[in-house]
């Protein structure tokens, strides 16, 4: 199966790669890119033979989050985040997903990585929260994500600063995933892969299921929080503002 920016491919028995490359949008949230993304997962929800996903993007760019047009009509009130899940894609996958964000963690696009079971960094990339940059609260799960897997301390600065941060720094900061250079990324998450691939199918959903059924059960209510958050910082002049600026560099 191949969507126009989402590739879906069976590298080895039991190991599915899905690979963004909305070149246009450089990995973007486009309507392009998320209908792939969910019409991919739904295929892998349907092939029983599948035992591990592999998530990634292409060159320099894992997932870059909003459009400038989709943010621009969430400040308009004409659409919310959760209007469309895409942001839980891999929590939500039955079988375990490792995401090798080969290129840049951008917004959102960095939040949808962390919902994977499996994260892997390059040390040349940036990984940002930066939607205070924009001047509104962060949604998709990433008040909640974010400190779930990095841990408070360096989640409220990541959040609150909305800074870039490359992933050597981040590895310096002590996060708990593999942070290599960018070349040597996904041939780590294919042997990770493979030492996945090697347990049953039924195995690895039942532990998956035990593991994650706490995030999937609080991430709803963190969910309402933050469209709360949005109606009441979304729709300042200022953040209209901001998101023309910013995205006519």
């Amino acid at each position: 199966m191949i969507q126009s920016v989402v590739d879906l491919c069976e590298v080895e028995p039991g190991i599915v790669q899905v690979t963004m490359h909305d070149r246009v949008h450089k990995n973007t949230f486009s309507q392009e890119l998320i209908l792939g993304l969910i019409k991919t997962f739904e295929t892998i929800k349907a092939n029983l033979s599948y035992r591990v996903v592999i998530l990634t993007g292409y060159d320099s760019y894992f997932a870059s989050g909003g459009t400038k047009e989709g943010l621009l009509a969430m400040h308009n009130s004409k659409v919310k985040f959760d209007d469309v899940n895409v942001y839980s894609l891999a929590l939500d996958c039955e079988i375990p997903v490792i995401a090798a964000m080969q290129g840049h963690g951008i917004g959102g696009g960095f939040i949808m990585g962390l919902f994977a079971d499996f994260v892997i960094l390059g040390r040349e990339n940036v990984y940002t929260t930066n939607f205070m940059k924009y001047g509104f609260t962060p949604g998709m799960g990433a008040t909640y994500i974010l400190s779930k897997k990095l841990g408070f301390s360096l989640a409220e600065e990541l959040l609150l600063n909305a800074g870039n941060y490359r992933g050597a720094e981040l590895e310096k900061r002590g996060i708990p995933f593999p942070v290599l250079p960018r070349q040597e990324v996904m041939a780590y998450a294919l042997e990770l892969a493979r030492q996945v691939a090697e347990k049953p199918r039924i195995s690895l959903i039942t532990l998956k299921n035990h593991l994650v059924t706490p995030i999937r059960e609080q991430l709803p209510d963190v969910i309402k929080q933050e469209v709360k958050m949005h109606e009441m910082t979304f729709h300042q002049a200022e953040v209209k503002e901001r998101i023309n600026r910013l995205f006519g560099k």
